[in-house]
């Protein structure tokens, strides 16, 4: 199996501006990122950014990398891009590896890639991990999925799926859809059901199937959720789902995720 894995790396994002640029242990959190990337057995890493400041410093440290346009609504867009112009065959797999990542582990993304080999009616891969808490499976910010026997995907969301209903009418109204944190004590009592899955946000696309999910436009469950997955699901596509052989150990999207990454890094 050959795959090759593309790094979106924006610099404009909301919660913490410039965030793949911000220094962690005495690296860029972009160069932590790409050195696991390439600790895998991807036969080429390269970087998608639409800011010169990034291309700069991924190419400093030696990556691949692509100047892209700015108007892309997702990574999944900005890696269509760069895997057009380079003009990859359209069996070819591609890994999409987020560039908040600094602790992916480089056995997940040849897991993704080798998940989406093994189903060839699949055109996408995803992985996924047993959710730990009542309390995440309400947490807006945890994304679940639900799949079918076969890995399928059937939805990805940041509403509670799947739903007991009646734990639900049981607690009387405690489990509305509110973030985790408004109703931690009703929460406490809630049974965890075994099949409530987080998903982990890494992919693996054929490219053909990129090419397809950049020419449609944003789809109406996307745009809701703000989870740039559902446009495949919107339009039919196969998303194989598995279960993560290992866990990311910290991602980062505030300055808080920040300093629990640097801790971690810096006792590697």
């Amino acid at each position: 199996m050959t795959f090759r894995v593309v790094i979106p790396a924006r610099y404009g994002s909301v919660r913490l501006p410039g965030k793949v640029l911000l220094p962690l242990a005495g690296k860029p959190m972009l160069q932590w990122v790409y050195e696991r990337a390439v600790a895998s057995a991807a036969s080429e890493v390269w970087v998608a950014t639409d800011d010169a400041r990034i291309e700069q410093v991924a190419a400093g440290f030696g990556a691949q990398v692509m100047l892209t346009s700015q108007d892309h609504p997702s990574g999944t867009d900005r890696i269509a891009e760069l895997v057009r112009r380079q003009g990859w065959p359209p069996d070819d797999i591609v890994v999409n590896v987020q560039g908040d990542e600094p602790l992916i582990p480089p056995a997940i993304i040849d897991q993704v890639a080798g998940v989406l080999a093994a189903v060839p009616a699949a055109q996408l891969a995803t992985l996924a991990a047993p959710l730990r808490s009542a309390a995440a499976l309400f947490d807006i910010n945890v994304v679940k999925v639900v799949t079918a026997r076969d890995g399928r995907a059937l939805y990805f969301s940041r509403a509670a799926i799947p739903c007991d209903r009646d734990a639900t009418l049981g607690m009387n109204g405690v489990l509305s859809q509110q973030p985790a944190q408004s109703n931690t004590e009703g929460l406490s009592s809630v049974p965890l059901l075994s099949s409530a899955r987080r998903h982990i946000g890494i992919y693996a696309y054929r490219t053909v199937a990129l090419a397809q999910l950049a020419a449609a436009a944003s789809t109406p469950l996307e745009s809701l959720e703000k989870l740039e997955q559902l446009r495949a699901l919107e339009l039919g596509m196969f998303i194989q789902v598995a279960d993560a052989l290992q866990l990311p150990l910290a991602d980062v999207n505030t300055s808080a995720d920040a300093v629990v990454a640097e801790r971690l890094l810096s006792s590697l």
